[in-house]
């Protein structure tokens, strides 16, 4: 009766509602582990010019006047105007669908969030955050799912179901086998006398002992669903993620935890750069002889040491910002540059000075494509310097001379070529990336003013200035 019988009830309300409250918390704290997961996603850090100062803030900081760098593979954060660049253009197929790279200049200068850097470099002006952007109305009204099932939650979902349907089965079997025993008489009560007989027990009494049987029924279903086996890989995961996360080390992706545990070999670019993201000048070879340390620059000649400062402030996309209370140098920018200009101002170059007493005519920016760039600088009423910068093998063999200590010029003989290509193989070696510097003169008359944007700068006749 209810006297007796109603912890069995009692049991299974306790234990469904136990499984119903604990699978909602879980959910509802998943739910808010993956809202923070994506607000740090999206929390992109840019460079933004304030108080012509260059400073990091957040994409949700940006306002209306701000002026952003940008440079090959950054994405416009907002919607703006180019203000100034150097064969700037943008990939615009995330909203445009073509895939067409769209070259930006002053007679095109409308630059859309969301698109991405392709080629070159410069500066925008802001004119629409948020909702206000193209990317932003577009947007406002998709709803985006940030759930997300890894395969091995698919895989686990597929089980449990599985584990559901026989487990259903056999309390279905189960069921039918006990109440046909029950209403056969082959049952008994606890005490040995048939549980039921025909036409002597009552009906209440039989009727509370088929809801007796069905509630072993019910109990063999709540206990053979697995429902929280795919509830326990996500909050593991989660729980994962969370702990690399103070790690600094953000998993954008739930499925990445996952994917990760199986790896057995991870494949790096020849850099081996699995790092802080943080670079510096551990080799140089300059005027043909290896500088040990790296920064020991005192026997070069000057005039060496002058054109190899002016190729590093001037073939840059980075910047140096001297303090005014006299601190240290900031230096901002990607961080092969950042780690070449640390370097320059190691050897004595100050930045400001030295892009102010030459002229920018032509800016062929990086790229991974070409993989070197060049600037074209006017230096006198007469001549140009021409510097290029990029991959060590690739500038050597464009050079036809170097510079030795005393400054004089030597033309490159196979000797010399064979002894610099083997130190740029002894760095590659030692997981070193390797930029080469080197330059030409141009006389001012060759210089296409009225189609500068259209000039191939020259790169067939350089001399060689230095390796890092």
């Amino acid at each position: 009766g209810v006297k007796d019988g109603w912890y069995d009830g009692g049991s299974i309300f306790f234990a469904v509602f136990l499984v119903i409250f604990v699978t909602a918390t879980s959910d509802y704290r998943q739910s808010l582990q993956f809202q923070h997961l994506n607000e740090e996603k999206q929390n992109i850090q840019v460079e933004v010019i304030r108080g012509g100062k260059r400073v990091g803030a957040s994409i949700f900081d940006l306002v209306v006047g701000d002026v952003v760098p940008l440079k090959i593979g950054d994405q416009v954060p907002a919607d703006g105007v180019l203000i100034s660049g150097h064969s700037f253009a943008i990939d615009e197929s995330s909203m445009t669908g073509e895939s067409k790279i769209v070259h930006k200049d002053q007679k095109a200068p409308m630059l859309m969030s969301g698109c991405k850097v392709a080629d070159g470099y410069g500066s925008m002006l802001v004119t629409g955050v948020g909702t206000n952007t193209e990317w932003g109305m577009l947007m406002a009204n998709l709803s985006e799912d940030i759930g997300e099932e890894t395969p091995l939650q698919v895989r686990l979902n597929g089980v449990a179901t599985l584990i559901g349907i026989v487990g259903l089965s056999v309390a279905g079997v189960v069921l039918v086998v006990l109440w046909i025993r029950y209403f056969t008489g082959h049952s008994n009560n606890p005490d040995g006398t048939t549980a039921f007989v025909a036409g002597t027990t009552g009906a209440k009494q039989g009727f509370m002992g088929a809801i007796s049987i069905f509630t072993i029924a019910v109990t063999i279903v709540v206990v053979a669903v697995p429902e929280g086996l795919p509830l326990a890989v996500t909050l593991t995961l989660a729980y994962s993620m969370r702990k690399m996360m103070r790690d600094k080390a953000l998993v954008r992706r739930l499925s990445s935890c996952e994917t990760m545990g199986s790896a057995t070999t991870i494949c790096s670019d020849k850099t081996g750069t699995l790092t802080l993201n943080k670079m510096t000048v551990v080799e140089a070879y300059l005027s043909g002889t290896k500088l040990n340390p790296c920064d020991n620059t005192g026997m070069m000649s000057s005039s060496v040491a002058s054109l190899l400062v002016e190729g590093i402030a001037q073939n840059t996309a980075g910047a140096v910002f001297s303090p005014e209370n006299g601190g240290a140098a900031e230096v901002a920018g990607a961080p092969t540059e950042k780690a070449i200009l640390s370097w320059g101002l190691k050897i004595g170059m100050n930045f400001n000075d030295v892009r102010s007493k030459s002229s920018v005519l032509r800016v062929l920016p990086f790229n991974s494509v070409k993989k070197c760039g060049g600037v074209a600088v006017q230096v006198s009423d007469t001549y140009v310097h021409i510097h290029w910068k990029g991959a060590a093998e690739l500038v050597l063999a464009s050079c036809k001379s170097w510079f030795s200590i005393d400054g004089s010029v030597h033309p490159m003989s196979s000797d010399k070529y064979n002894e610099l290509k083997r130190s740029i193989d002894d760095m590659a070696m030692s997981s070193l990336r390797c930029i080469a510097f080197a330059y030409c003169t141009c006389e001012l008359t060759m210089v296409p003013r009225e189609d500068l944007d259209k000039w191939q700068l020259p790169d067939d006749n350089l001399t060689l200035l230095g390796m890092v």
